[in-house]
């Protein structure tokens, strides 16, 4: 069965980056509670490749910045809808934005919803 992506990127200011990870690891579980399957963010490291636009670019980053990508997995866009309205209801996810100092500014980040083309996983290699 084919699964369902959200998949995002932003910039957060390298000095914040540990700050920012406590969050992340919070968020990760509030949405793995509601329903996603599974939660990941990896932080830029080799944002070059030459003859195509970097991340770094595409996001307008700055020197002190880097970029964090990830993605939230779902069985489907019907459960990613409501996980995503549970989450959004969930007070624990207003305390954090409230409390964290991680620099994160969803303003700044780009979005999107995804259904499968490729796929090549092999479940019993992992």
């Amino acid at each position: 069965m084919a699964n369902y992506i959200d998949g995002f990127i932003f910039p957060i200011a390298r000095d914040r980056l540990n700050e920012y990870k406590q969050l992340a690891e919070v968020v990760a579980k509030i949405w793995k509670e509601h329903g996603a399957i599974d939660y990941y963010e990896y932080v830029g490291d080799d944002m070059k490749l030459e003859g195509t636009r970097s991340f770094t670019d595409v996001i307008a980053a700055s020197e002190n910045e880097t970029i964090v990508f990830g993605w939230v997995v779902f069985d489907s866009r019907e459960t990613r809808n409501l996980v995503n309205q549970k989450v959004a209801a969930d007070p624990r996810m207003v305390d954090l934005v409230d409390i964290s100092d991680s620099g994160f500014n969803a303003q700044r980040m780009a979005y999107g919803g995804f259904k499968s083309l490729v796929r090549t996983c092999d479940v019993n290699a992992v």
